[in-house]
């Protein structure tokens, strides 16, 4: 299987098996056509076909030598290349859990009118984790990751900084378990940034906790979505804040994340309204997920203005790096020579089976979007999986992309890893169909990483 596509000036071929990468010219472009739409018949059916039918456009010396080219790459493993990994492909039977996601505050002091959390409280009572949970998940998280030396616990909400006290606790008992297991973890903190001051600020720098702040970018598309409980926005309330925390670890170790909605559909201006007007070095602005219910839904006739955009920032990021003023957005980061391994190019991010949320009450749901959907409760912290929510588990270990038809066909299965189980279940009843207008944007990125990738590698930036 391959892919072709065009940015600019730049006609690129990806080999999707083996991940290799060609630029080519016009007549090269034109001659894997044929290879690929005539894939079973014999090479020298191909060769006969390529020439009656391209001879007009191309010389035929050309064309020769564009084919010996072509069947050099093909004898190399580097164009029409096998798929390598087995179709009955199956994750470990015991899943060796990596990471938790502690909702240590289901409450919140912003309302954003996407939330998928329901203002923080996920459809069920405002609560706060007691440090008894919190200890109890650091312990299931040290049973359950075995041999693990590398573990990750993330803060979520609602917003943990309305529970810093527990955070607190917690963060010093996962020191003194690690040192006494032989584990490291990692601690990240996602906030909305209301409560950030100098104090909490100093205490995630000396904790070297990362940071995940949420803001949307430009003050008027922040504070159409970002409200206060008293309906008015929070832009103006936050973003120094956010600057203060930023600058306090010299630009380093924390994500400034954002969300567009179909409100912003020109989001590049959001990007680099971070970027270049607050000075912030590394960006993720994603789209919005929503049913079609809410007129901040996107729409499929949405996609070409956003692929537009898509291509905008594309431009803008190489303009940046080329000015060595480079800055990181989360989906342009692309390895192609030193890629993620094999699980997670085919399973992503190991939710239900890898990665585990916990509620306040330490319940275990598969991930943070799952919380509160009782179906799909696993367990407690306290207890560990109950007997009869492994087949849960395992169904999450099987939602890879070889059990997923549409994933299967597709180009992009090896960067998106089948995409996001929830939006999956949340649109379409299942994990095993993803969600169409996610599948369609991803792709699109990955277009813009390799193309960047492409540019970088050739000096041309």
């Amino acid at each position: 299987m391959i892919h072709k596509f065009k940015f600019d000036d730049k006609k690129i071929v990806l080999d999707v098996n083996s991940g290799a990468v060609h630029v080519v010219d016009d007549v090269t472009w034109d001659v894997l056509d044929y290879y690929e739409k005539y894939a079973e018949k014999d090479r020298e059916t191909v060769r006969d076909l390529v020439l009656s039918n391209l001879s007009r456009h191309y010389k035929n010396e050309e064309l020769l030598e564009v084919i010996n080219e072509i069947e050099d790459l093909i004898e190399q493993g580097l164009l029409f290349s096998a798929d390598s990994i087995p179709r009955e492909y199956s994750l470990p039977e015991n899943p060796v859990v990596k990471s938790l996601c502690l909702h240590v505050a289901h409450d919140c002091n912003l309302r954003c009118k996407y939330c998928f959390a329901g203002t923080g409280h996920f459809g069920g009572e405002k609560g706060l984790m007691p440090f008894e949970v919190g200890k109890a998940a650091i312990d299931f998280l040290v049973q359950s990751s075995q041999r693990r030396k590398h573990c990750e616990i993330d803060f979520f909400g609602g917003e943990p900084l309305l529970n810093m006290d527990v955070v607190k606790q917690i963060v010093h008992y996962g020191r003194e378990q690690g040192a006494k297991h032989d584990k490291e973890f990692k601690f990240t903190l996602t906030t909305n940034a209301v409560r950030l001051d100098a104090e909490i600020i100093n205490y995630l720098n000396d904790n070297d906790i990362a940071v995940v702040l949420s803001l949307d970018g430009r003050p008027e598309v922040n504070d159409r979505m970002r409200l206060t409980p008293a309906g008015k926005g929070s832009y103006h309330t936050i973003t120094h804040k956010i600057k203060e925390m930023v600058q306090s670890r010299h630009n380093e170790n924390y994500y400034v994340r954002g969300t567009f909605t179909r409100f912003n559909l020109d989001f590049a201006a959001d990007v680099l309204h971070l970027v270049d007007d607050l000075g912030f070095k590394h960006v993720s602005v994603e789209p919005v997920v929503a049913g079609a219910e809410n007129d901040y839904a996107f729409r499929e006739e949405d996609l070409p203005v956003l692929f537009a955009e898509y291509e905008k920032l594309t431009r803008s990021y190489l303009e940046h790096y080329s000015n060595r003023n480079e800055f990181n957005f989360f989906h342009f980061n692309l390895e192609l020579e030193h890629g993620p391994c094999l699980p997670k190019r085919l399973s992503g991010c190991g939710a239900g089976h890898e990665y585990l949320a916990v509620t306040p009450e330490g319940d275990l749901y598969p991930c943070h979007q799952f919380v509160g959907r009782r179906e799909y409760r696993l367990g407690t912290v306290f207890d560990g999986i109950f007997e009869d929510r492994r087949h849960i588990m395992k169904q999450f270990q099987q939602a890879h992309i070889y059990n997923k038809q549409k994933c299967r066909e597709c180009w992009a299965k090896f960067f998106c890893s089948g995409g996001c189980h929830a939006n999956a279940h949340a649109f379409n009843g299942t994990l095993l169909e993803p969600y169409d207008i996610g599948c369609q944007l991803e792709k699109k990125r990955v277009e813009c990483a390799i193309y960047i990738q492409v540019k970088k590698m050739k000096g041309e930036i």
